[in-house]
C-alpha cells in the first residue's frame, strides 16, 4: 500500500514538473483554451530616472533652446499627465491655451510666466504657479537664467494644449512685474495666473519687501541651489545653526524644509541629541518640543 502511494505521488509530480515545463502542451492535452497571461493593474510601476529619451521642444511651439523630459502619460481612467521642461536662458513656449488648465512647479532657475493682458510674473523654485482653463499664457526662461518646471496637465477629448503665436521679443522684453505679497494683490488683479506667495513674502513681505527679495532670489534661489551640497546636507547644517542659537521659530521651518529635501525623523532626532553635547542640554531640549510638533503635523 505504501508503495502504491509512493508511486502516486511520484507521478503526480512527474505530470506536474512537465505541465510547467510545456504549458501550451498542457493545455493542448486536457483540452483546456490557451489564454494569455493576465496582468495585474494594481501593480505598482517605477519609471527610472533617465529611462525615458529627453526629446527637444518643437520648433514651431518654442523659442530657443527648450529639453522635454517626459515623466508620465495620461493613463485610462486618469488623463493627467507631467514633464520636467528646461528652458535656457531667453527661452519660452508660443502663447497657448490647456482645455483643463495647467500646474507648472518651479524646481531650478529664474523664469517668467505672463497671462494674456496681464503683468510678466518671475517665478523661482518652489513657486507653484496655477493656469485656469481657458486662459492663453506663456512661460519660459529669464534673459540671463535657465528655468526647469514640473509641468502637470489634463486632458479633454485626448487634447491637453492648444498652440498659437509666438511671443514676439516685443512682449519677452517688457519689464517684470515687482513680486508682492499675497495681501498687497488684490484678487483677480493678475489676469489668468496665479502664483502662491512663497514663506518669505507671507511672513515679512508686507513690511520688509527687500529682504524678501534676498530670501528668495540670493538664499533660496542661489546658494540652495549650489550643486556642491545636496538639499538634504544643506538641510542638516541649516537644522543645526537654530538647534544651537535656540531659535526654535527657526528650527520649525528648517526641520519642515529638511523633511521635504528626505532628512528622516530619525536623522533629525539624531542631530538634535548629536548637538546636545556641543551646543547645550537646554537647546535641545528646546528643539526636541520643536521636533515633536513638526513631525505630528505629517
Amino acid at each position: 500500500m505504501k508503495l502504491f502511494a509512493a508511486t502516486v505521488i511520484s507521478l503526480s509530480l512527474l505530470a506536474s514538473a512537465w505541465a510547467q515545463a510545456n504549458p501550451a502542451g498542457a493545455a493542448e492535452g486536457s483540452g483546456a483554451p490557451q489564454t494569455a497571461p493576465m496582468q495585474d493593474s494594481q501593480t505598482i510601476n517605477i519609471t527610472r530616472s533617465g529611462s525615458v529619451p529627453s526629446r527637444k521642444g518643437p520648433a514651431e511651439n518654442f523659442t530657443g533652446s527648450v529639453r522635454v523630459d517626459p515623466l508620465f502619460q495620461a493613463n485610462d481612467p486618469a488623463d493627467t499627465s507631467g514633464a520636467n521642461v528646461t528652458f535656457e536662458p531667453g527661452a519660452r513656449s508660443a502663447w497657448h491655451t490647456h482645455p483643463l488648465g495647467q500646474t507648472p512647479i518651479v524646481t531650478a532657475g529664474v523664469g517668467r510666466v505672463q497671462g494674456w493682458g496681464g503683468p510678466i510674473e518671475e517665478i523661482r523654485p518652489g513657486d507653484v504657479v496655477r493656469i485656469p482653463p481657458g486662459v492663453k499664457h506663456w512661460h519660459g526662461a529669464s534673459p540671463n537664467s535657465a528655468m526647469t518646471h514640473i509641468a502637470i496637465v489634463e486632458q479633454l477629448d485626448s487634447k491637453s494644449t492648444e498652440w498659437m503665436e509666438k511671443v514676439s521679443d516685443e512682449q519677452y522684453g517688457t519689464p517684470v512685474q515687482a513680486q508682492r505679497s499675497a495681501s498687497a494683490v488684490p484678487a483677480g488683479s493678475l489676469p489668468g495666473v496665479s502664483v502662491q506667495p512663497t514663506a518669505a513674502q507671507r511672513a515679512f513681505g508686507d513690511i520688509a519687501p527687500k529682504l524678501v527679495e534676498l530670501t528668495d532670489n540670493v538664499l533660496f534661489g542661489d546658494v540652495w541651489e549650489r550643486p556642491q551640497l545636496s538639499k538634504r546636507d544643506r538641510s542638516l547644517v541649516t537644522v543645526s545653526a537654530p538647534i544651537a542659537m535656540n531659535r526654535p521659530d527657526q528650527l520649525r521651518f528648517h526641520l519642515a524644509r529638511a523633511r521635504e529635501n528626505g532628512v528622516t525623523q530619525d536623522e533629525s532626532i539624531e542631530t538634535i541629541t548629536h548637538l546636545a553635547f556641543y551646543a547645550g542640554w537646554p537647546n535641545a531640549v528646546t528643539a526636541i518640543a520643536v521636533a515633536r510638533e513638526v513631525f505630528e503635523k505629517k
